[in-house]
């Protein structure tokens, strides 16, 4: 369970570093009400990401998971051999397209709109691509976890995901109009960065999986 829970934030905090969510976060945090407009966006997010991750655990995952005869360890060390090499896909697919990447524009420059509608509305878009999170869920299903703790895993690791924008929240209660400098700073740097390192931190949450995977299939 504690493995289980580790590899959940691990990948949560990889996927975090997201340029649809982080980057209008950082927008919000330039605006007049930031610390509101980017509660708020955090809120849609995290909703809308919270609540199609407690749909699939408790309704097609386990449906899909009940038509296997004996879900035990070699189910479950095959799923997270399949959630790492997805992982480790989607880290190259970054790298390879790191240039092109780079230079998309990151979403929202306009402050205007309620930032939980565009917090929500992002997160729903981005969800059919959303490849990390669902080798999460399938892991997560997979295991010997208790429904309850199954749901809790699930929370975990959208508490990851929003690590970020929550993290903003406090630079902004800490440092109020300081901060502004160094949220542009770093919206920029996101901007040139992020695909090189999304697919670093997924290359390294991927192969720890894969080989947590291979190694439990070989026992």
């Amino acid at each position: 369970m504690l493995r289980l829970a580790l590899a959940v934030i691990s990948v949560g905090l990889a996927d975090s570093l997201n340029p649809s969510t982080v980057g209008p976060a950082l927008y919000l945090a330039t605006v007049p009400r930031r610390v509101v407009r980017v509660v708020t966006f955090t809120a849609g997010v995290f909703v809308v990401s919270l609540g199609a991750g407690l749909v699939l655990t408790i309704g097609p995952g386990r449906l899909l998971l009940g038509l296997v005869p004996s879900p035990k360890g070699t189910v479950k060390h095959l799923i997270e051999l399949i959630a790492g090499v997805a992982l480790l896909l989607c880290a190259v697919a970054l790298w390879l397209g790191r240039r092109s990447l780079a230079r998309r524009e990151l979403p929202m420059r306009g402050g205007r709109g309620s930032a939980f509608l565009t917090g929500a509305s992002i997160m729903a878009v981005d969800l059919p691509t959303a490849v990390p999170y669902f080798a999460t869920i399938a892991a997560i299903v997979a295991s010997n976890a208790t429904v309850p703790q199954q749901l809790g895993l699930v929370v975990l690791y959208n508490l990851a995901f929003v690590a970020p924008l929550l993290a903003i929240v406090a630079v902004l209660l800490v440092a109020g109009d300081r901060a502004e400098p160094a949220l542009e700073h770093a919206g920029a740097w996101l901007q040139r960065k992020w695909p090189v390192v999304l697919a670093g931190l997924l290359l390294t949450v991927g192969s720890i999986l894969t080989l947590l995977g291979g190694i439990g299939l070989l026992r």
